[in-house]
């Protein structure tokens, strides 16, 4: 049974592995839960997940595998021999209790006596509800209390709603990681792009430079300084703006912002829709103080990180066409120009703001991510994580 569990975690993407089913069943054989579903969820939880974005991934495979299961008897039948259940059940009766089970028939008929009782509670319990339901006291119903009042769901004071199972109620679903990301998420992120080395003044202690050089003055305090350590990773960053991009604004905000913090060594650029001959730095005065595109391609050396950021939602020949820009004269067709950006700087990506799903309905989509040879992501956390993974290495 704990096998089937496994493969139904991994059908739904649950990142588990043997270790971690060993452990689950190390943990019952201790009997750290017995016959209790809410025990076990726990448990298993605690076992098997490792990072805390696969909780609802898990609890949509646990509600699914244990679907109307209200006890573990099931799972701890089929891991414990019956002959031992039946050794400690019968250790713990007195010889008088042992006396009467043998004169109703021994244990198999006294168990197929307890089966029975439970079947008729459970039918008895069904055919109850039903009624309640037909005269409006269920769950939903509304009739008052006799005081006029009503409890929740419009019961009285003597009704409680049933527990909802804490796996069903999902409340991790926001830490997954294909969430829209915040300022601070976007900062954690943008730190798998660091090299870190130390340049400028002497800004901090070198403890072990001045314990050694102290030792070796006889216990002198020699107190040494070095150069902090800094963020040397130089990025281009280019902003599509306007147009369509004018749904994704405030997470493109939160993304520049955050990349200022992170990147000391950062220029960043707008462009409309596709990039073309000119690029501007600000929107105020775009018209009259364009940049041109080859004079940074020729400031800015190779060892830059190049970031596009923009939808790529557009007409197809505003790609692939001189002239197709909606705004000017393009001598050159927008293909041409992310083919110089791509063959003069190694690291290049493209962060498209749309959901990722959606990517394969636009044609310009998917031209722009095959001209970026690939190097799409969604601006989500993973997206952007894997986005800096592609420019360190």
């Amino acid at each position: 049974m704990l096998v089937n569990f496994f493969l139904t975690l991994r059908k739904h993407k649950v990142p588990v592995t043997i270790r971690e089913l060993l452990d689950l069943h190390q943990a019952l054989s201790q009997h750290l839960v017995y016959a209790n579903i809410d025990d076990f969820y726990l448990l298993s939880r605690t076992c098997m997940v490792k990072d805390e974005k696969n909780y609802d991934k898990f609890d949509v495979a646990f509600g699914s595998y244990f679907k109307g299961l209200e006890d573990l008897h099931g799972l701890l039948q089929s891991m414990i021999p019956d002959e031992w259940m039946r050794r400690e059940f019968e250790k713990s009766l007195t010889p008088e209790e042992l006396k009467k089970i043998d004169d109703l028939g021994g244990l198999e008929k006294l168990f197929e006596e307890f089966k029975k009782e439970l079947e008729d509670a459970e039918k008895q319990a069904a055919k109850k509800a039903e009624e309640e339901a037909k005269e409006g006291k269920g769950e939903e119903g509304d009739k008052p209390n006799p005081k006029g009042k009503k409890g929740p769901g419009g019961q009285g004071p003597g009704k409680k709603k049933k527990a909802k199972k804490t796996w069903n109620q999902r409340e991790y679903k926001n830490l997954d990681d294909s969430i829209e990301l915040g300022t601070r998420n976007i900062k954690i992120a943008l730190r798998r792009l660091r090299k870190f080395a130390r340049t400028g003044l002497e800004e901090e202690l070198d403890l072990d430079g001045t314990i050694k050089h102290t030792a070796d003055n006889g216990g002198m305090l020699d107190i040494r300084m070095r150069s902090e350590r800094k963020n040397t990773v130089k990025v281009l960053l280019f902003f599509d703006i306007g147009g369509s991009m004018d749904a994704h604004v405030k997470i493109c905000e939160e993304l520049f912002s955050a990349s200022r913090t992170e990147f000391k060594h950062m220029e960043s650029y707008y462009f409309h829709n596709f990039i073309y001959e000119s690029v501007w730095k600000d929107n105020r005065r775009r018209s009259n103080e364009r940049l041109s595109t080859m004079d940074i391609l020729n400031k800015y050396t190779h060892d830059y990180k190049v970031v596009f950021v923009g939808d790529a939602t557009m007409a197809p020949y505003e790609i692939t066409h001189a002239g197709g820009s909606v705004e000017h004269w393009n001598e050159e067709t927008g293909a041409e120009w992310i083919h110089r950006f791509t063959n003069g700087y190694d690291k290049l990506v493209w962060i498209n703001p749309t959901p990722e799903d959606t990517w394969e309905y636009s044609s310009s989509v998917s031209m722009t991510k095959d001209l970026v040879g690939g190097q799409m992501y969604p601006l989500t956390i993973a997206g952007l994580e894997n986005a800096m993974q592609t420019l360190t290495r």
